[in-house]
C-alpha cells in the first residue's frame, strides 16, 4: 500500500477541492423574510409654509392645531404606495383607525396628497382623484359657507369613484358623474355597510353620501 505524506495528499487534492467549490459554491445563507406590508402611519408637525396655498391667515384653525400624516395605502395597481394628509391635530386619532382599516382590507385609494400640491384647489384635486382632507376653503359649489375641511375634520376619499353632486345638481367632477349610479361596482367606490363606511361610524364620523345632495366622498366628525 502506498503511503503519502499529509503536505502531499494536501498538493494534490487541493486543485479537485478547488474546482469543485466553483463548480457547487456553498449555498448562500437563506434571505430574511421582507416583512409585510403595514400602514406605518408618522405624525409631525406643520407650518403655514407647509400649507402653501391651502391655508392663510384668518382661517378657522392655526398651523399649529394640524398635523401632517404620513402613511402608506393600496392603490389601484395592488401596490402599496406613500401618501399624506393634513389633519385637525384631534383628527389623527380616529383617521389613523379608519385607514388602518382600509389598509388591512387592501380598499384601493388612487392617491394621498397634500392640498398644498394642488395650491388649495379643490376641483383640480377632485378631478386628480386625491384623496385629501384640511383645506381652508368655502364649500364648492356655494362660496357663501365655509367648508368642514376648513377646520381640518373632513377627508374626502377617491373623489372621481365617489363624486360630489352641489344645491344646484353639479357633479364634482364631471367626469365622475358616471359613477352616481352606485349600484356600478367598481374599485374605490364607498358603500353604506363597506370596511369605510364602517370604520368611520366606529368613530363617530358621519358620510355625506347619506345628504339629499349626495357627496359620496366626503365624511366629517360633524357630519357637515
Amino acid at each position: 500500500m502506498i503511503k503519502l505524506r499529509a503536505r502531499t495528499l494536501l498538493a494534490l487534492t487541493t486543485p479537485a477541492v478547488l474546482l469543485l467549490t466553483a463548480l457547487c459554491p456553498a449555498p448562500a445563507a437563506a434571505d430574511a423574510p421582507s416583512p409585510p406590508p403595514a400602514l406605518d402611519a408618522r405624525v409631525t408637525a406643520v407650518t403655514a409654509r407647509d400649507l402653501g396655498r391651502s391655508w392663510h391667515p384668518g382661517c378657522p384653525i392655526a398651523p399649529a392645531g394640524l398635523r401632517l400624516v404620513r402613511m402608506n395605502h393600496w392603490g389601484f395597481d395592488g401596490r402599496v404606495h406613500p401618501g399624506e394628509l393634513v389633519v385637525r391635530e384631534e383628527a389623527v386619532r380616529p383617521l389613523l383607525h379608519v385607514f388602518g382599516r382600509a389598509f388591512e382590507a387592501r380598499f384601493p385609494i388612487r392617491r394621498m396628497r397634500t392640498m398644498a400640491e394642488y395650491g388649495g384647489n379643490d376641483v383640480a384635486a377632485m378631478k386628480a382623484d386625491n384623496t385629501s382632507a384640511f383645506n381652508c376653503r368655502a364649500v364648492t359649489g356655494n362660496p357663501a359657507k365655509v367648508s368642514q375641511h376648513s377646520y381640518g375634520d373632513a377627508v374626502d376619499i377617491n373623489t372621481l369613484e365617489n363624486p360630489y353632486v352641489d344645491r344646484n345638481g353639479r357633479v364634482y367632477p364631471a367626469e365622475g358623474a358616471a359613477y352616481l349610479d352606485r349600484r356600478r361596482t367598481a374599485p374605490g367606490m364607498i358603500r353604506a355597510g363597506d370596511v369605510i363606511t364602517t370604520a368611520m361610524r366606529a368613530v363617530g364620523w358621519q358620510w355625506g353620501g347619506r345628504w339629499p345632495n349626495p357627496d359620496y366622498q366626503h365624511f366629517s366628525a360633524n357630519g357637515r
